[in-house]
């Protein structure tokens, strides 16, 4: 089989990465340049993709199209590319819920759609994350074939688009929540100046975040992704008739840290001090 153009919706931290592997076995890998902000441009060309000036431009060269983009654009983006007609192959692999990829699937009526979940840290470095994948068994078998011998690891969940979704998601709500208790553990006993016992404490224990609070400024400068991802999480819990609560709780406590966007230079104490301001 020849080798397909793909187009990356768009690339950042997780997309860049993540397209830079399918380049391993496409053509070549495109991105929208078009009212794209100076840190995307440094980071598609850091990652050896190629610009296409207009949306229209890279759907019309691409066969397979992959969006990754902030939950809350997701809808809009696949509204955009509909307009177009595209009927390639388009892999829905934001953090969103099952019933919005299902519409996504449903407003793509041209296209073949693919239900995609990205477990895992951007593939750089040595991470190798999971893309799960549901959908028509001869589309997500062309997307294991895109991302074959490379760092990212795609498995098939089945047929039915909603599932890698939903698996992504569930992993999200346990992943991304237990961060949040512990900025808010590590800020309520550094109130009490015992910060210190606590971390010793929790080390005493396996598998603790608590014993590995750098985490908290990590989290952080993630938290205006994460949020966002946890409120469609909630949105799946009340769904399933489970109580989301405890979900939207934790997205509005991330959202204190709005102003911390990306800040790599983050420290726990600046995390905590900004988690303390309301």
């Amino acid at each position: 089989m020849d080798q397909p153009t793909v187009g990356i919706l768009h690339p950042g931290s997780m997309g860049a990465a993540v397209a830079a592997c399918a380049a391993t076995n496409a053509a070549e890998v495109l991105w929208c340049a078009a009212e794209r902000s100076a840190a995307s441009t440094e980071r598609a060309t850091h990652f050896g993709l190629r610009p296409a000036g207009t949306l229209a431009e890279l759907l019309d060269r691409s066969d397979i199209v992959i969006s990754l983009c902030p939950p809350a654009a997701a809808e809009d983006l696949a509204h955009d590319v509909a307009g177009y007609r595209f009927a390639g192959l388009y892999v829905e692999a934001n953090a969103i819920n099952p019933e919005r990829t299902q519409r996504i699937s449903a407003r793509l009526s041209n296209a073949t759609v693919v239900d995609g979940g990205v477990v895992g840290s951007p593939p750089v470095g040595g991470k190798t994350p999971t893309l799960y994948l549901s959908g028509p068994a001869d589309a997500t078998a062309r997307i294991e074939a895109l991302f074959a011998d490379t760092a990212v690891q795609a498995v098939v969940l089945g047929m039915e688009v909603g599932k890698a979704s939903a698996l992504k998601l569930s992993y999200a709500a346990f992943q991304k929540t237990s961060r949040v208790l512990v900025a808010l553990a590590v800020g309520m006993a550094r109130e009490h100046g015992v910060d210190q016992e606590l971390i010793e404490a929790a080390s005493r224990r396996t598998d603790s975040y608590l014993s590995e609070p750098e985490y908290v400024a990590k989290t952080a400068a993630r938290a205006w992704r994460w949020g966002p991802e946890l409120e469609e999480a909630a949105d799946t819990l009340a769904a399933a008739g489970l109580p989301p609560e405890m979900l939207h709780a934790a997205a509005s406590t991330l959202a204190r840290w709005d102003d911390a966007k990306d800040n790599g230079g983050l420290t726990l104490t600046d995390a905590l001090d900004q988690l303390a301001q309301p």
